[in-house]
């Protein structure tokens, strides 16, 4: 039989996973495919002092690569990269209003490029009295929901990039194998071209 200390003690770790669940910050990934020549821009309306977390990869397309571009009200510019493969870059939003982040595609001829991105938005910080016990608790557990987003976010980073190397690996091996029937082929041919060369080389013709 459990002593009453025990089921307190599991009823306080049920309560901080249940509100853990309901405070995950907001968090939304995709798939966007952008053609040569192209920019795709998304946008998100966030308060001052949010936490905001850009992660993105580039899964398929030319040499894997894209322009990244973070921009704050204003168009102030917040982060740049150029030719990025993969990276996540996290910030927090320095004024209200709307802040947009970019996938260039400008420097591809023809190659689209397909990018799996998220951006996670999380609360803004709040600021506890020192004796407020249900402050400084609700502090944790939001500090708790947001380590768990990350590793959320981990999971499905190491899930995507798992596939992509699967499937480079998949065509590397059929191409291998494909060049190995070639070449048996070619040395096939190869051969009976000799042994008919050498028959005609050193065949005897009768004079009439």
């Amino acid at each position: 039989v459990w002593s009453l200390e025990k089921k307190m003690a599991l009823n306080y770790i049920f309560c901080i996973f249940l509100a853990v669940s309901f405070l995950l910050p907001e968090c939304n990934g995709y798939f966007v495919n952008i053609d040569a020549h192209v920019v795709e821009c998304f946008f998100d309306k966030v308060t001052s002092g949010m936490k905001m977390s850009l992660t993105f990869e580039v899964v398929e397309g030319g040499f894997l690569d894209i322009d990244v571009e973070i921009f704050g009200p204003g168009e102030k510019v917040i982060y740049t990269g150029e030719r990025e493969s993969n990276g996540k870059y996290t910030f927090a939003a320095h004024a209200d209003g709307i802040y947009k982040y970019c996938f260039s595609n400008k420097m591809s001829s023809m190659t689209p490029k397909v990018v799996m991105f998220s951006m996670e938005v999380g609360d803004a910080p709040k600021d506890h009295d020192q004796g407020d016990e249900h402050g400084k608790l609700a502090e944790m557990v939001s500090e708790l929901s947001t380590g768990l987003a990350g590793v959320k976010h981990e999971q499905e980073y190491m899930e995507v990039r798992e596939r992509m190397h699967r499937m480079i690996n998949d065509n590397t091996n059929s191409r291998v194998v494909w060049w190995a029937v070639f070449e048996s082929f070619l040395l096939i041919a190869m051969t009976f071209g000799q042994i008919y060369y050498l028959k005609r080389f050193f065949e005897v013709r009768r004079v009439i």
